[in-house]
């Protein structure tokens, strides 16, 4: 018996117990990774597609998408890659009617648009409108915007489904460098992850977050090529390193799996310890 037929239609955690690990598998599943182009979104794809998904690419970058895709498809996927702006409900509606046109079906949305702290710098009592704003259109407004159109095709298509937000330990934790929008930002997407999963455990969806310490990606380079600030990080996680997409991608799988169908609601942390000591 193959893993597609252990798979219950909807998402409810109902596989047969055959074969265990049937449960953490994403087989005949539809995903949707907004942000699929960046680094952690990209990893997240491709993970996806080795467990069994159909993954969607979502990026503002063509080139981006079409790399993303492409690395997911090597892990023998059915991918595609899309190109939209998330902060714009017309684009979000029209990712989410293409994916139900290509596949039938949208199980998953994954929303990895987000980050730009470490371009915007500022002492708190000095902090620019301007770039309080773009970091939640970034953070929040993409996570809202996105999830919406991916949660009214669920809730039509009656199966159910899975919502994983990427938050990040600075939702709960300050930092000394000129962070403010980026934890206000943070802070409501994990606010909405359990406002989302309140409200939808009834159409049988969940939601769901990871929440990061830094994460070794482009967007993080000029902070941790830091060797000063690097070290005061590293010092503060028990493991001794900051993380790297590999650390997330088994945490996606299984809160976007039916292995995790009674768990909704939660912030994962994936921080090699750091909370644990603060």
């Amino acid at each position: 018996m193959s893993a597609t037929d252990t798979q219950p239609d909807a998402m409810t955690g109902d596989a047969s117990s055959a074969d265990p690990l049937a449960r953490f598998r994403l087989d005949g599943r539809v995903a949707m990774i907004a942000g699929g182009g960046g680094a952690i979104g990209s990893a997240i794809g491709a993970a996806f597609a080795g467990v069994g998904a159909r993954v969607v690419v979502v990026d503002r970058t063509p080139e981006r998408a079409a790399e993303s895709a492409d690395r997911a498809c090597a892990l023998g996927g059915i991918c595609k890659g899309v190109v939209a702006d998330l902060t714009q409900e017309a684009d979000a509606e029209r990712i989410v009617n293409e994916t139900l046109d290509a596949y039938g079906r949208l199980d998953v949305i994954v929303n990895a648009v987000g980050g730009g702290a470490g371009k915007v710098l500022f002492d708190a009592e000095n902090y620019p409108r301007d770039a309080w704003d773009w970091i939640f259109e970034l953070n929040v407004r993409s996570t809202l915007v996105a999830t919406q159109a991916a949660a009214r095709a669920m809730i039509a298509g009656g199966r159910g489904g899975r919502v994983l937000n990427i938050s990040s330990v600075r939702a709960s934790l300050g930092i000394n460098a000129g962070y403010s929008a980026y934890v206000a930002a943070k802070g409501a997407v994990s606010s909405l992850t359990r406002q989302w999963a309140t409200e939808w455990a009834k159409h049988g969806i969940t939601v769901n977050a990871i929440s990061p310490t830094f994460v070794d990606t482009p967007q993080v380079a000029m902070l941790l090529g830091d060797p000063a600030f690097k070290a005061g990080i590293v010092n503060r996680i028990p493991i001794g390193r900051v993380g790297t997409t590999d650390d997330l991608t088994g945490a996606a799988i299984f809160l976007c799996s039916d292995a995790a169908s009674f768990i909704t609601g939660q912030i994962l942390g994936i921080d090699g310890g750091l909370t644990a000591t603060q």
